[in-house]
């Protein structure tokens, strides 16, 4: 399928990261305290795509915690679902920095190529798609890794539909950088 293609090219294209990584990786436990609900922001249009957004942008500090990683990469997801490619730039742009620099094209172009691939259903699920913290991976406080399988949504993903993604905690927020 061509949106895994532009997908992973865009979420594997990246090197080898600065930072060094922990080797004693192990999945998440959630902790006694819930995650709360998204906080509300006041809709933002994005000049790309003229549709509203209700999330937060990048404007805003994360927490660096878990919950915060969850939280920028449903933010992520929902963008992607919405057509919403300020934001999913926004957010996926350390990652797509480094696939434009080995020829792959600004994010941009590129994720207006890739949302196009992705079926209506599953465009729909994105938009309300969540992320069980029992999935995903902690490298390092800042760094951590949101495989496939924590997406939960009203349709299926693949790797190959999807992807996975590093979050790595830089400039206060959380950024797919890999």
């Amino acid at each position: 399928m061509l949106v895994s293609t532009c997908v992973a090219l865009v979420a594997c294209a990246c090197g080898p990261d600065e930072a060094k990584e922990d080797t004693g990786a192990k999945p998440h436990q959630p902790s006694a305290s819930t995650r709360a609900d998204e906080p509300s922001a006041t809709p933002s249009v994005s000049a790309r795509t003229a549709k509203p957004s209700a999330e937060p942008t990048g404007d805003q500090p994360v927490p660096r915690t878990e919950e915060g990683a969850i939280q920028r990469y449903e933010q992520y997801l929902h963008a992607l679902g919405r057509e919403d490619i300020d934001t999913v730039c926004e957010v996926a742009g350390p990652a797509a920095k480094k696939a434009q620099d080995q020829g792959l094209g600004p994010c941009t172009s590129t994720y207006a190529a890739v949302i196009q691939m992705i079926s209506p259903a599953q465009k729909e699920a994105l938009r309300t798609a969540t992320v069980d913290p029992q999935h995903i991976v902690v490298r390092t406080p800042a760094k951590i890794e949101m495989p496939v399988e924590a997406v939960r949504s009203s349709a299926s993903f693949s790797e190959n539909d999807l992807g996975s993604y590093t979050l790595e905690y830089l400039k206060s927020n959380w950024y797919i950088t890999d």
